[in-house]
């Protein structure tokens, strides 16, 4: 791999990684104390479930992101876009860290909450498009899958960064500091990652697809339109293709932290601990998928995955009840790597490089909207009024409509990404 490549794939792996870091962060904490800190006039109950509808604020606000920074990626650079996405996100996670909790300024704490994880969302809406757009429009032909395994691994990185954040908290603090300070450190600490993230996406090149748009003048005046009226069928259909994969991961990441540690009166950190184990399944599930999707094609792996995603959702529960947080964590994150991988060459092989980036950008977060701004909120409801069992329903539905989006959309291995 030449330096140049080295260079695109460590900007598109880092990008992703820091911003999934800083999203994640949120739902964790979440789950564990912003219910308290923000949310102290409501019943344990009513307070986690408002605490875990801030946490869909981002999901609204991630759809407006793809549509505000693929504008821009399409118009005026993927690189430039890159760098103001990373920065919205950073100063927005910094931001929380330091927003005082209900006891200082009351209603306020709870506004001003909902107002900085919106920014998240927003920021978060134009990352993955551009960084699976750097990956993509850099791939020589026939290792586009291979490629986008770089930033289809930063949500794993970031997911593990952010649980071993609170792991290593809920070891070295007692309950009463970890609620008064200690969950704000992880969100401090973005300051430091986003600086680094930086550094290296200021040194990379433009893409050569978006580069050959401006030699040859053909950037679209309003790539949001463009894409709405040549392609709104592969941008629905992209998007259901991914609505699988959000719920399998918010089901057993922020309602499985939740429940287990809520309900069930399992320890914090064994749970955290469990989780961080897990997402290595997710990692290693999705290397393999992408490079599966390279030689089998993109839509056999992905419905393979939707399949393993209705086992997986079918014994999530009874492991969880069980006391086998491991077991049920692993099967969980497995699928949903599985499926998740290969998006990262579809999403952008769908569309032409004039609106590639809106386009990728909103089938991706739509898809985030569909399955992962409601999934712990729903699935605490389902337990709560129709036992832990719902759960596998909820989540055979979602990958049921997966599979109909993908069996709808054509195979995408052979497209060339480089072309307008």
């Amino acid at each position: 791999m030449s330096t140049r490549t080295s260079r695109v794939a460590l900007a598109s792996f880092v990008g992703t990684a820091i911003e999934f870091y800083d999203f994640y962060i949120y739902g964790t904490a979440a789950a564990l104390v912003l219910n308290s800190a923000f949310f102290p006039t409501l019943s344990p109950v009513a307070g986690s479930l408002a605490a875990l509808s801030t946490f869909a604020v981002a999901f609204v606000a991630r759809p407006l992101g793809a549509v505000l920074f693929g504008h821009f990626g399409d118009r005026v650079g993927r690189k430039a876009t890159l760098v103001a996405s990373l920065l919205l996100m950073g100063l927005s996670t910094v931001a929380i860290g330091l927003l005082p909790g209900y006891a200082s300024i009351g209603v306020a704490a709870p506004v001003a909450l909902t107002a900085l994880r919106f920014l998240q969302g927003l920021g978060l809406g134009g990352e993955w498009g551009g960084a699976a757009l750097l990956a993509a429009e850099h791939a020589p032909a026939g290792r586009r899958g291979w490629y986008s395994v770089f930033p289809q691994l930063g949500p794993a990185v970031g997911f593990f960064a952010a649980g071993g954040s609170f792991l290593v908290l809920s070891a070295v603090l007692d309950d009463a500091a970890f609620r008064a300070w200690g969950w704000r450190v992880p969100f401090l600490a973005s300051a430091v990652l986003v600086l680094v993230g930086l550094r290296v996406r200021l040194k990379i090149a433009e893409t050569p697809a978006f580069t050959k748009v401006l030699q040859e003048r053909e950037r679209s005046s309003l790539p949001v339109l463009e894409m709405l009226r040549r392609a709104p069928a592969r941008l629905l259909l992209g998007g259901g293709t991914i609505v699988v994969c959000y719920v399998l991961f918010y089901v057993a990441t922020t309602f499985g932290l939740a429940h287990a540690t809520g309900v069930l009166g399992a320890p914090r950190a064994g749970v955290l601990a469990d989780q961080i184990v897990a997402v290595w399944a997710m990692a290693a599930a999705t290397v393999a998928a992408c490079l599966l999707s390279d030689r089998w094609g993109r839509k056999p792996v992905l419905v393979s995955g939707c399949l393993a995603a209705v086992g997986a959702g079918a014994v999530f529960a009874p492991l969880l009840h069980g006391g086998q947080h491991l077991a049920a964590f692993v099967l969980a994150l497995l699928a949903m790597g599985w499926v998740y991988g290969p998006l990262g060459a579809l999403l952008p092989e769908l569309f032409p490089t004039r609106f590639r980036y809106s386009a990728s950008s909103l089938a991706y977060n739509l898809g985030g909207v569909l399955g992962g701004a409601l999934a712990p909120t729903v699935a605490t409801w389902l337990v709560h009024r129709h036992g832990p069992q719902s759960v596998a329903w909820y989540v055979a539905a979602a990958a049921a409509a997966s599979v109909v989006c993908v069996l709808l959309l054509p195979e995408t291995i052979g497209e060339e990404v480089q072309t307008t």
